[in-house]
């Protein structure tokens, strides 16, 4: 039988002439992502989200020395603010920590998703940033430690190059922090391909929202893996407003009992955005509850992804689980594309999923415009409210609120 060789894409022409240059300690990691390319419609994880297709081309890898003269959007919150600069920690442009948390940057291989115990999956583009992340960072936040004010991760592209931020916390026990993932910057073609990787210890109630406000023609590609404790709190929000193809892969493992996860998300898309979400949530302790919520918001030919699955492991009695994907579609051109999941191998458990796409209510917009709303007003309140219910989760008023005034932004922009 003849041997079939698939023609390579422009973008993964770029990619293998790029790893050329790499150490040969790093290209047992992009060895693993050339056995597979870039993943496309047959791979499942990714039917909805073709990167062989959608991604043109890859450019090379930035410099370093590259400086951000922005201020930070969140610059008028009181936060202690950790700055990347092309996936490279910028200390000048960072502020001084406080006590408990220390910062450092590593020299070890990062994980590409196939350690037995990894926090992440193994994934053609997780092993992509193992090979190309430069300076992994990691943060360490000490047992006992109360952060008065935010952590802000700040990760800005300066240009059209790829960058591979590599993060990785550990936080001890008794901890209560909260941490902002801020991906900003990029220019037209920018490929941008981070990983974060979070170990939670006992007794930990942490607050995690990743905001992407990257340029509207970057591609933002990120990937979180982490795991709970025991009798953790842990919210993580996800909000999404830039970029022209994003993804967000979200790895969530229970490692001990009591705990609870809520995850949460809002995607406003218009033109041409695709954004997908993908997420796992892993069961595989007894006596855990998850709850996810996500909100889409699709105009023009925009697209929207959303694929959940909650799995409870052999063993994970009186798991809770709940998982809800809902949407509204403003344009006939645009496309929502749902894939809740369950896979369940406890008998002792409370799960369910469900996914709802549809139109503005016409009898409440009615509602409105008869009490003298323009149509436009009357739109923006009812997605207003559609959105303000997945920012609900988000614990700090100051950051829920920016994120309230981004949504009121982007709707003034409709046409």
């Amino acid at each position: 039988m003849a041997t079939i060789t698939p023609l390579k894409t422009s973008a993964e022409q770029a990619l293998f002439g790029q790893a050329a240059a790499l150490p040969l300690v790093r290209k047992t990691a992009f060895e693993k992502f050339e056995q597979s390319g870039l993943p496309h419609r047959r791979v499942e994880a990714y039917h909805y989200t073709d990167l062989r297709a959608l991604l043109k081309d890859a450019p090379p890898p930035a410099l370093a020395g590259a400086h951000v003269s922005t201020p930070s959007p969140f610059s008028a919150l009181a936060m202690t603010v950790l700055t990347l600069v092309d996936g490279r920690l910028d200390l000048g442009q960072s502020s001084d920590l406080p006590a408990g948390i220390t910062v450092t940057e590593s020299a070890d291989i990062p994980d590409d998703g196939t350690e037995a115990a990894s926090v992440l999956s193994s994934d053609p583009m997780i092993a992509l940033n193992a090979a190309f992340a430069d300076r992994p960072l990691r943060i360490t936040i000490a047992a006992g430690t109360q952060l008065e004010t935010p952590l802000c991760l700040r990760l800005v592209t300066t240009g059209s190059h790829s960058v591979y931020p590599r993060i990785s916390i550990e936080i001890g026990a008794n901890v209560q922090a909260t941490i902002i993932e801020s991906h900003e910057g990029a220019a037209s073609g920018a490929l941008i391909n981070s990983v974060v990787e979070m170990r939670v210890a006992d007794h930990v109630t942490l607050d995690h929202i990743r905001v992407n406000l990257v340029d509207s023609s970057a591609t933002l590609l990120t990937s979180f893996g982490g795991s709970l404790g025991q009798e953790c709190v842990y919210r993580g929000s996800n909000f999404v407003i830039g970029g022209h193809l994003s993804r967000h892969q979200i790895f969530l493992r229970f490692e001990g009992e009591g705990s609870n996860a809520q995850l949460s998300g809002a995607a406003l898309l218009n033109v041409r955005q695709h954004a997908d979400t993908t997420l796992v949530v892993d069961h595989a302790v007894p006596n855990c509850q998850s709850r996810e919520l996500f909100a889409h918001v699709l105009d023009d030919e925009s697209t929207g992804v959303f694929q959940g699955k909650i799995v409870v492991r052999p063993g994970a009695q009186q798991t809770d689980g709940k998982m809800m994907s809902r949407a509204i579609v403003l344009a006939d051109g645009a496309t929502m594309n749902n894939k809740p999941e369950l896979e369940i191998f406890a008998d002792d458990v409370a799960c369910g999923h469900g996914a709802t796409v549809g139109a503005l209510d016409d009898d409440l917009l009615f509602y409105l415009r008869a009490r003298g709303l323009p149509k436009r007003e009357a739109e923006a309140l009812m997605l207003q409210a559609f959105v303000g219910e997945a920012l609900e989760g988000i614990a700090h008023d100051g950051l829920r609120e920016h994120l309230e005034t981004l949504t009121e932004n982007w709707l003034k922009t409709r046409a």
